[in-house]
C-alpha cells in the first residue's frame, strides 16, 4: 500500500492505523498548497480532489476519505481489533465515532485554518468546536478509548484531530479528560512512530 499524507492531516489517522496494524506501506508526502508530492509528482493527476489522505491499495485502485480508509486497514488484520466484527455492537459504535469525528469534530476546525474566513465565521466555528469537545469528553467519562478497554480506529482518528488544538490556539486543559486521554494515545509506539516520521515530535501536539 501507499498513503500520499500531509504532516500532521487528519492523514495521519490513517499512517497510524497502518502502524498500529502492522502493515507494510510506503509514504509520499504531498505539499497541500501546491498540490505537489515530494517525487515532483502533479497530486491532481493522482487524486482529482487533492486531498489526503489517499491510498493506494495492492491492485493499484486508489481509496479516499479517512472514516472508510480507517475502516479498510483495520479489515486487512482484525486480530489486532482496530474494528470489532462486522455485527456487533462495538462495530457499530466504532461507525458511529468516525461519522461523527468526520462531520462534527473535521469539518468544525476548517474556518479556524482558513486566513480568509470572516472573523464571524470563525467565532461560529470555535463555538461549535466547543460544543463538540463538550460531547466528546461527556462521552468518554472514564473509559481509556472512545469504545471501552479497546484501542480503535476511531482513537487514531480522534486523537489526529485533538492534536489540531496548537495550531488554533485552543487549550484543551479546559477538558481534562480529552487532556488526559489525548495523552494517553500519544504514548502509544505507534503513534509516536508515526510522529517521528511526520516530523512532529518537537511540536506542541
Amino acid at each position: 500500500m501507499k498513503l500520499y499524507y500531509s504532516p500532521a492531516s487528519c492523514a495521519m489517522s490513517a499512517h497510524i492505523a497502518l502502524e498500529e496494524a502492522g502493515i507494510a506501506h510506503h509514504l509520499e508526502k504531498v505539499d497541500l498548497k501546491t498540490k505537489v508530492t515530494e517525487t515532483g509528482l502533479d497530486y491532481y493527476r493522482i487524486h482529482t480532489q487533492g486531498s489526503v489522505p489517499f491510498l493506494i491499495l495492492p491492485d493499484g485502485e486508489g481509496l479516499s476519505e479517512a472514516a472508510v480508509i480507517l475502516q479498510y486497514i483495520a479489515e486487512q488484520n482484525p486480530a489486532t481489533g482496530l474494528l470489532p466484527p462486522a455485527g456487533s455492537r462495538a462495530r457499530l459504535r466504532v461507525q458511529e465515532w468516525l461519522n461523527y469525528i468526520a462531520t462534527e469534530l473535521h469539518k468544525a476546525h476548517v474556518p479556524l485554518f482558513k486566513a480568509e474566513y470572516p472573523d464571524a465565521a470563525k467565532a461560529l466555528a470555535r463555538a461549535a468546536l466547543t460544543r463538540a469537545y463538550d460531547h466528546v469528553a461527556a462521552q468518554l467519562g472514564t473509559r481509556p478509548y472512545l469504545v471501552g478497554d479497546q484501542f480503535t480506529v476511531a482513537d487514531a482518528y480522534l486523537f489526529t484531530v485533538l492534536n489540531w488544538h496548537a495550531f488554533i490556539d485552543l487549550d484543551l486543559a479546559l477538558w481534562p479528560t480529552l487532556a488526559a486521554y489525548h495523552a494517553r494515545i500519544k504514548a502509544r509506539p505507534a503513534v509516536q512512530a508515526v510522529m517521528q516520521k511526520e516530523g512532529l515530535q518537537t511540536r506542541a501536539a
